[in-house]
């Protein structure tokens, strides 16, 4: 079970936070822990940058801080590739849990985890954007810059996101996590709006590739009280990663899954191989020496990314994708940032484009909202 106070080591507090009520939170359950008040964020970034694996602790430093940028986002998608167009809430950055492959040890130039204290902008920007919204959707999510759920016991920001979702009719909130960070959200017994959603790969991933996350139990044990609960739940598969075993490891994980959750409560399933930017390379070797993810057979792709060589993303997301449907032949699945023509090769069908990629969750939505 983890335990976000056992990970933070340290709060920093931006000066002009300090009265904020979410800063009064946060301290009220961390004040075991050291704290100062900083003026200048950039000084301190630039300083703390010297050491060594000041990425690995940084996750340990907790930051509260303004957010000077938009809260509300597109997904940044990837080009000439299929993106299903949902919208992140950006209310954090950076996560506690130290996953290898994770794209945000390259994306962010400031290395702590950080929380946005200044909610009140949050909600003032995401009210208006609804006032323009329409009738449509809004498929909105809070797990790509940070984990939706794991900084939960501390921030309690699903106590303010829920309730503020249901009160727009086509908000449609996907909190993501590889946590069992669950209490919170529990309260909100059955709203078909807010669907829960975990990350999954098989025990031998979870135990080298994503430290401090929860074990594949746990995670499931927490679907199925969401489940249970009255939530929508959605999977993802998502980096898939190749070793030596890797069939017969999804394939147990996949098993695992079906025994623990209703496939009618599932909105969807995921897929997405492993693919980073060339720079994470480096970074992986850097702070995971010996790591083994970098070993298979990798290209650039058009995305600028480093992807398994095609041929074997198909082979792979055609093994995933049989192997749930012998479970659950009416579940939803979809590929997450993928060629049209990889689509065609795994699935039959692939989407004309983003809009109708997009349309098709829209509707997944609507059936369980």
């Amino acid at each position: 079970m983890i335990n976000i106070n056992n990970l933070i080591e340290r709060i920093i507090i931006e000066k002009g936070t300090e009265e904020l009520s979410l800063t009064k939170l946060i301290l009220s359950r961390l004040k075991d822990k050291p704290s100062e008040i900083v003026e200048d964020i950039d000084e301190l970034v630039r300083g703390f940058g010297l050491g060594a694996d000041s990425r690995g602790r940084g996750k340990r430093e907790l930051l509260i801080a303004i957010q000077r940028g938009r809260f509300f986002k597109p997904c940044p998608g990837t080009k000439d590739y299929l993106c299903c167009l949902y919208k992140i809430l950006h209310n954090a950055s950076n996560c506690p849990v130290d996953c290898s492959y994770c794209i945000l040890q390259c994306y962010f130039n400031n290395p702590f985890l950080i929380v946005y204290a200044n909610e009140k902008d949050l909600f003032s920007e995401l009210g208006n954007v609804m006032k323009s919204w329409g009738d449509e959707p809004l498929r909105l999510g809070t797990g790509e810059f940070t984990d939706s759920l794991i900084l939960d016991p501390i921030t309690e920001f699903s106590k303010r996101i829920i309730p503020f979702v249901l009160t727009y009719p086509n908000i449609f909130l996907e909190l993501k996590t590889k946590s069992s960070c669950i209490e919170n959200v529990l309260e909100y017994n059955g709203q078909g709006r807010v669907f829960l959603s975990w990350s999954l790969n098989p025990p031998e991933i979870i135990e080298s590739e994503e430290k401090f996350s929860a074990d594949l139990n746990e995670r499931l044990i927490s679907a199925r009280k969401c489940q249970d609960a009255g939530f929508p739940l959605c999977f993802h598969f998502d980096p898939i990663i190749r070793f030596d075993g890797w069939e017969n490891a999804y394939r147990k994980t996949i098993k695992h899954l079906f025994e623990m959750v209703d496939p009618k409560r599932i909105v969807w399933i995921s897929l997405g191989c492993l693919r980073f930017p060339p720079a994470l390379k480096e970074i992986i070797q850097e702070r995971f020496p010996g790591n083994r993810l970098l070993y298979e057979e990798f290209i650039i792709g058009t995305d600028g990314k480093m992807r398994y060589f095609k041929p074997l993303r198909i082979k792979t997301f055609k093994f995933i994708y049989e192997e749930i449907k012998r479970f659950a032949p009416e579940v939803f699945v979809y590929l997450c940032m993928e060629s049209k023509e990889v689509w065609e090769k795994v699935f039959g069908w692939a989407p004309g484009n983003n809009y109708e990629f997009g349309n098709r969750l829209d509707e997944r939505c609507k059936l369980f909202g």
